[in-house]
C-alpha cells in the first residue's frame, strides 16, 4: 500500500518534468530556424514569385466598385494595376498598395457600371501576377437599412421558422399512432437525420474549395465536426443514471433542434449570399425549395417525444432553435458573405446532426431488444433519406 502511495506521488507534474518536455520544442525551434537561414544548404530560389490575392466580396455602388481582398500567399504583394472589361481603371487602395501576408485591404475603383450587366475585373501585383473576379449581374450591394433587414428577416422566416412550425404542429395526430408506428417514425428521423448529415457535408467542402488554401478547409471540416459530435457526447451523455427516459428523449429532441438549426443558418447563408450578387432567381428558387424540405424537420424535432407530454413553451423553443437561425444566415450571406464562416458553420451542424443520428439509433436499437432489424425501421430510414432526396431535387 505505502509502494502503491509513493508510486502515486512520484508521477506528479514537476517543474523536472516542464523542462524535459520543453527541451525537445526548443531544440526543434533551432532547427527550423537553421534551416530557414541555410535553405539546407540548397542555395536554392524560386524561378517565379509565388502569390495569391484572395478576392473575399466585392460591393458595388452608384458609380463605383469595391473589392475586398486578402493576401493568402507566403510574402508581401503590391498591388500594381486594375482592369474592368479590358479597360485600365485608376484605383486607390486602403490602407496601403502592399498587403502583408493575411493582411486584408480595399480596393476602390470609379467606374460607370450599367444595371443587369456582367462584368470582370482582374488585379495585377507588381510582379505581373493577375487575379480574377466575375460580377455575373452588376446590381446595388444591398446596405445594412431597415428595409432589407426586414426583407432577409422575412425570407428566414419562410425558410426556416414557418416550415418547421408546421412540422412541428403534427404532434397531435402522431401521438394516437401505435408503438410500431412511433419506432417507424423514429426511423424515418434517423434517416433524415443522415441525409441532411451527408448533404450539410457536402456544402462544407463546396464552400471549402472557394476557400483560400491558407486556411486548410478539408482541416477546418474536421475540426469542427469532430470537435461538436465529442462537445455533445461530453456535456449530454443519455446514459447517466440519474435521468429518466422521458429526459433522455427530450434532450435528444434539443440537439436534433440545434443540428437542424445549424444547418439552416448554411441555408440561410446561401440564400442571403444569392441575393447579395443580384441573382434574384436562385435566391427565389432556393427559398421555395427550402421551404418545402424544412416542413420534414419540423416533424424529425417531435419524432423523439411523440410518447411525451412537452409543454406549448418547449415545442415553441425546439422550433425557434431549429428554424431562427435561418434568419441569422440571410443575414450574414446578405450582408458579408464569407467561406470561412459558412465552411465553419456547415461543419459544426454536420457533427451535431451525426452525432444526434447515433443516439437515435440507440433508442431504436434499445426497443427492438436486439431482435433482428424489422422491416419497418429499415423503411422508416430509407424512407425519411428518399424525402429529403426527392426535395432536393426541387433545390439542386
Amino acid at each position: 500500500m505505502t509502494d502503491q502511495t509513493s508510486l502515486t506521488t512520484e508521477k506528479r507534474f514537476t517543474f523536472r518534468t516542464f523542462v524535459l518536455l520543453l527541451i525537445p520544442i526548443i531544440l526543434l525551434a533551432g532547427v527550423i530556424f537553421l534551416f530557414l537561414n541555410t535553405g539546407g544548404g540548397l542555395d536554392l530560389q524560386s524561378p517565379a514569385p509565388i502569390e495569391n490575392l484572395t478576392i473575399d466580396r466585392y460591393y458595388l455602388k452608384r458609380d463605383h466598385i469595391e473589392l475586398q481582398v486578402q493576401n493568402t500567399g507566403p510574402e508581401a504583394l503590391t498591388i500594381a494595376s486594375v482592369i474592368i472589361n479590358d479597360a485600365v481603371m485608376p484605383f486607390e487602395v486602403t490602407p496601403d498598395a502592399t498587403i502583408p501576408r493575411l493582411g486584408r485591404a480595399t480596393i476602390s475603383v470609379s467606374y460607370s457600371w450599367s444595371e443587369g450587366e456582367a462584368y470582370g475585373v482582374r488585379v495585377f501585383t507588381n510582379n505581373a501576377v493577375p487575379f480574377d473576379v466575375d460580377i455575373p449581374v452588376a446590381f446595388e450591394t444591398p446596405a445594412p437599412e431597415t428595409k432589407t433587414f426586414l426583407s432577409f428577416t422575412l425570407i428566414g422566416l419562410y425558410v426556416g421558422v414557418i416550415p418547421i412550425f408546421l412540422g412541428i404542429f403534427w404532434l397531435p395526430a402522431l401521438r394516437t399512432l401505435g408503438k410500431k408506428w412511433m419506432t417507424f417514425l423514429m426511423a424515418l428521423t434517423t434517416g433524415l437525420l443522415i441525409y441532411l448529415g451527408l448533404d450539410t457535408l457536402n456544402e462544407a467542402l463546396e464552400q471549402a474549395a472557394i476557400l483560400p488554401a491558407t486556411y486548410q478547409g478539408i482541416g477546418l471540416i474536421g475540426i469542427g465536426a469532430v470537435a461538436t459530435y465529442m462537445l455533445l457526447e461530453l456535456v449530454d451523455n443519455p446514459k447517466s443514471a440519474d435521468r429518466s427516459e422521458s429526459s433522455q428523449r427530450l434532450s435528444i429532441a434539443w440537439r436534433i433542434a440545434i443540428g437542424i438549426g445549424i444547418h439552416n443558418l448554411g441555408e440561410g447563408l446561401a440564400i442571403g449570399a444569392a441575393y447579395n450578387v443580384g441573382e434574384i432567381a436562385l435566391g427565389t428558387f432556393l427559398v421555395v425549395g427550402f421551404i418545402i424540405q424544412n416542413i420534414t424537420e419540423g416533424l424529425g424535432i417531435i419524432a423523439p417525444i411523440l410518447r411525451d407530454r412537452p409543454t406549448i413553451k418547449q415545442l415553441a423553443l425546439l422550433g425557434l432553435i431549429g428554424g431562427v437561425p435561418a434568419i441569422v444566415g440571410a443575414w450574414i450571406g446578405g450582408y458579408t458573405p464569407s467561406p470561412f464562416l459558412a465552411v465553419l458553420f456547415l461543419a459544426i451542424g454536420t457533427g451535431a446532426i451525426f452525432q444526434v443520428a447515433v443516439e437515435i439509433a440507440k433508442l431504436i436499437q434499445k426497443d427492438s431488444a436486439k431482435q433482428p432489424m424489422p422491416a419497418y425501421i429499415f423503411s422508416g430510414v430509407l424512407a425519411g433519406m428518399l424525402m429529403l432526396w426527392v426535395t432536393g431535387i426541387f433545390i439542386k
